[in-house]
């Protein structure tokens, strides 16, 4: 990780759970990490936290389904002489809502289409345009994907989400070659996590107690679980891309 050391890093959905273990781990390795989410206070907190760590933390207010919020924070980004632009995009931010195909609602599909495919794309997009405009080869983008991404689960209440998932499976390898071609040295990198105890099914259940039936089922995978796998995409060889990496508890059957 030396060689990311004074870099920059955007993590969005920067917040909670994963994310702010993320701007934890990469602060500690001595990136410069722009955390991004709609509501900044807990980021705010986490950089006051770290302010003794090799990095430091921006936090920056940032709806990612919305373009002109993502424009902005690009903006932001390159207007800071502290940052100047991106080296490393984390796409983090995602959300699932408790809405079957066959009986949903539009509004809350449209918020997953929204957040999931769109925004993903979009802080991509201005990643990859910050890269190049700074002639940054080497640079990397990290898509955090899911195990829905690869499979349809039992469960009806997936089944949207995993909808969305699936894109970010297929968007992940339409990067990776539009890369190849344009023959960039930035890689692509998708994770797909099993369960990973979170506040993620709290919120897309909307009831607490069968989201702790959910996280009580087996032992979890945890948010340093997904912090070293990300810490390990980064340190690879320039040469090696990784490009797809599917991660489950031991005891996940599906």
């Amino acid at each position: 990780m030396e060689r990311w050391s004074g870099h920059v890093a955007l993590v969005t959905g920067a917040s909670v759970g994963i994310g702010a273990g993320l701007v934890k781990a990469l602060v500690k390795h001595g990136m410069k990490v722009v955390g991004c989410a709609r509501n900044i206070d807990k980021i705010q907190t986490l950089a006051a936290e770290l302010k003794n760590e090799p990095g430091m933390v921006k936090a920056v207010r940032c709806d990612v389904s919305k373009e002109e919020d993502v424009l902005a924070m690009f903006q932001t980004i390159k207007a800071d002489p502290d940052l100047g632009g991106v080296d490393v995009c984390i796409n983090n931010a995602g959300l699932a809502h408790n809405e079957l195909l066959l009986t949903g609602s539009t509004p809350q599909w449209r918020e997953m289409v929204d957040v999931n495919i769109l925004g993903l794309c979009m802080c991509t997009r201005e990643a990859f345009k910050s890269m190049q405009e700074r002639k940054v080869d080497d640079g990397h983008i990290i898509l955090l994907n899911s195990i829905s991404g690869h499979q349809v689960r039992g469960n009806s209440a997936y089944h949207f989400y995993s909808a969305t998932k699936f894109a970010v499976t297929g968007i992940a390898e339409g990067l990776r070659q539009e890369l190849r071609e344009l023959k960039s040295g930035i890689r692509v990198t998708s994770i797909s996590p099993g369960l990973v105890e979170t506040e993620f099914s709290y919120r897309m259940m909307k009831d607490d107690g069968k989201a702790k039936e959910i996280y009580s089922s087996i032992p979890c995978l945890q948010v340093d679980d997904i912090m070293n796998t990300v810490i390990f995409t980064l340190q690879s060889p320039k040469h090696m891309e990784i490009n797809d990496v599917l991660i489950r508890p031991t005891a996940q059957s599906s």
